[in-house]
């Protein structure tokens, strides 16, 4: 049997197109849909072949939930069909986002309803019947550490449950539907399946000069695994938030974690420099999110290479880059892609288990700050991709800028050292 992509011992490298859904809104509020705001719903065939054309291998892309089930029951596929094809015609292999943020909007409370974990194993079960012939990877759950942040404890998305208790509520639940969608997906696929698992490198200093801070950095440093850790059965007695958690998870439950536990083929690391470090400062107090951030440390290469290290030695799995980018000009994305692909290179050199590198996103994207604002698109674009978005008469324009130049200038000198 020929090894597996992650097992064959090269460099594999991806990209993604951003793919954040929150349709439920509220006063003051707009839905966001990233396809919608840049257009892929048109243009994903242009898109894919974009990605094919500088190289990119792999392509990290989700599933609207909401759009292919848009009322219990039924089911819509059409467009989702279509892309999946365009993908594998494009010469992409896609790993397939199930869950990115946002539920169906008829799933009352959201990831807070106690039916969620059967639900969102219905949708794995459907996606893995229909294509599980031909799309193999798949990513259960996009960072659960934001879900659960942005869901449970700062109370920014929905169902808009704060403090650390609302945190560990979302949290759990988001790992029983996390352990029953991997398998679910495993029963339909079989062994040619394979579990990307994603999370965000978050960490936080500081509290060493900032001892007001020292518990609640602690506890932070902690939640940032606390999904991946229930659905690979790492959490028991001696788990720092036990007790925390105890009100959401009681022992029997965190039992049946440890007896169904899943693991990941691929442990992925979502690592931003300017924004995966955030700073405690004496006397300074903020809720974190958007709402009320706590300013960050640009830790560059040196915060990418702790945090690889970390969740490889974590999990006993390869690691790979899911999500890393600059948002600046083309130089400065250029610096980071050339930095941190050399660091990935050194580590790999030194025998470390990385096993893929992806620059997110494609194209540039919106920020997630359009959904509380009342002020046009323009206004909130992010410059993050390899291609500008263009506002045009015809729409959204995909202009290639220099950085896809260097991304294509990586993808044939890795390909180059694969044939040697």
């Amino acid at each position: 049997m020929a090894p597996r992509w992650f097992q064959d011992g090269r460099l594999h490298l991806g990209l993604g197109i951003e793919d954040t859904f929150v349709p439920q809104s509220r006063p003051g509020e707009r839905a966001i849909d990233e396809y919608e705001l840049t257009e892929h719903y048109e243009r994903f065939a242009d898109d894919f072949a974009l990605a094919a054309g500088v190289g990119a291998e792999l392509l990290r892309w989700g599933v609207p939930w909401y759009r292919v089930a848009p009322e219990p029951g039924r089911w819509e596929w059409e467009w989702t069909d279509r892309a999946v094809d365009a993908q594998l015609n494009a010469g992409l292999r896609p790993v397939i986002d199930l869950l990115h943020y946002g539920t169906p909007l008829w799933l009352e409370a959201q990831f807070a309803n106690a039916d969620y974990p059967h639900h969102v194993e219905e949708y794995a079960a459907r996606f893995g019947e229909r294509y599980g012939d031909r799309v193999f990877d798949y990513t259960p759950v996009n960072e659960p550490v934001i879900h659960a942040l942005f869901s449970g404890e700062y109370g920014y998305w929905p169902p808009y449950l704060t403090g650390a208790s609302g945190f560990a509520s979302i949290a759990a639940n988001l790992a029983r539907g996390f352990v029953r969608s991997q398998r679910a997906l495993a029963d339909r696929i079989g062994d040619a399946a394979a579990f990307v698992h994603v999370d965000a490198a978050m960490s936080f200093i500081g509290d060493d000069t900032a001892p007001e801070h020292r518990e609640e950095a602690e506890r932070l440093r902690h939640q940032v695994h606390l999904v991946e850790d229930l659905v690979t059965g790492r959490v028991d007695a001696a788990h720092p938030l036990l007790d925390r958690i105890a009100p959401a998870i009681p022992d029997v439950e965190l039992q049946w974690f440890r007896d169904n536990a899943v693991q990941p083929d691929v442990m992925g690391v979502n690592y931003y420099p300017r924004h995966s470090t955030e700073l405690f400062e004496p006397g300074v107090h903020h809720g974190g999110g958007f709402a009320d951030p706590r300013p960050s440390v640009d830790r560059g290469a040196e915060g990418l290479r702790e945090a690889l290290e970390s969740f490889a030695a974590r999990y006993g799995a390869p690691v790979m880059v899911t999500e890393t980018c600059v948002t600046g000009s083309v130089a400065e994305r250029i610096a980071w892609l050339d930095e941190s692909l050399a660091l990935v290179q050194r580590m790999r050199d030194d025998g470390a288990p990385v096993v893929g590198y992806t620059w997110w996103p494609l194209f540039d994207m919106y920020e997630w700050t359009w959904r509380h604002s009342a002020n046009p698109r323009a206004d909130h674009l992010l410059t993050m991709g390899l291609h500008d978005l263009v506002e045009s008469a015809d729409g959204l324009l995909r202009v290639a800028n220099p950085v896809a130049d260097r991304y294509r200038e990586h993808s044939r000198r890795l390909a180059a050292l694969a044939a040697s």
